[in-house]
């Protein structure tokens, strides 16, 4: 008798557990500056890397990229949505990619133009089961790229030469699945070391886009409006 009680406590344990797994909401976190500057943090001082400050044109580094949808650190672009899943409750989807290329050019202490590209049909998300779907809303083969170019300039503040973090509004036109549409992002910066690093997020609905959220037999709903989230890692070119 105390086997077969302990065998059904086991059971039960592991039953808990197995339910905690599938319910967990465990997607990355959001994009942070604290978590983007850990990559460069501890990097040494280049006394070579001259000029010092932050004028002149910086580019998104390669080196940095990262096409791992868990990653917390390095250069991507991506998304996040809510989703029910039947039997398992809410869940947010997460999708990014490392493949992300372009520049910002940066007068005394205002940054005067950036434009960035994203390759769409690198987008990986938390659970491969929605990457198919993903890119059929996409229509990444026949919308290859989305862009964000500035259209304002933005005024950083005497101090963000000094690496100084930085909090403030980028205005500017996003492109995604062929459509054009003015957006503001929330942007935090700061001057770590050689690196300009970045992170910046928005809201969007996705039907401004023309982009239909996708549907599984699973996925009781899905919202129609999510995040999308950079963050970037920037050296001078």
């Amino acid at each position: 008798m105390k086997v077969i009680v302990a065998v059904v406590v086991v059971l039960v344990v592991a039953a808990g557990a197995g339910i905690w797994w599938f319910l967990r909401d465990d997607a990355p976190a959001e994009v942070s500056l604290d978590a983007a500057r850990e990559g460069v943090a501890d990097a040494p001082p280049d006394d070579d890397a001259a000029p010092q400050g932050i004028e002149g044109t910086w580019r998104v580094d390669p080196s940095t990229a990262s096409g791992d949808p868990d990653a917390t650190t390095g250069t991507f672009v991506g998304f996040r949505v809510q989703e029910e899943l039947a039997g398992i409750g809410s869940t947010t989807a997460v999708g990014r990619t490392g493949a992300v290329t372009g520049t910002i050019e940066i007068e005394g202490s205002a940054v005067t133009a950036a434009a960035f590209e994203v390759d769409m049909t690198a987008i990986r998300t938390n659970d491969r089961r929605r990457d198919r779907r993903v890119h059929e809303a996409l229509e990444t083969g026949e919308h290859p790229t989305a862009s964000f170019a500035l259209t304002q300039p933005i005024e950083l503040g005497a101090r963000a030469a000094d690496g100084e973090p930085v909090a403030t509004t980028a205005v500017g036109d996003l492109t995604v699945h062929g459509v054009t549409r003015p957006v503001e992002l929330a942007v935090e910066a700061q001057l770590v070391g050689s690196t300009v690093v970045v992170v910046a997020s928005t809201e969007v609905t996705f039907s401004d886009f023309g982009v239909e959220v996708p549907r599984a037999p699973m996925v009781l709903s899905a919202d129609d409006h999510g995040v999308l989230e950079l963050q970037l890692h920037l050296v001078r070119a």
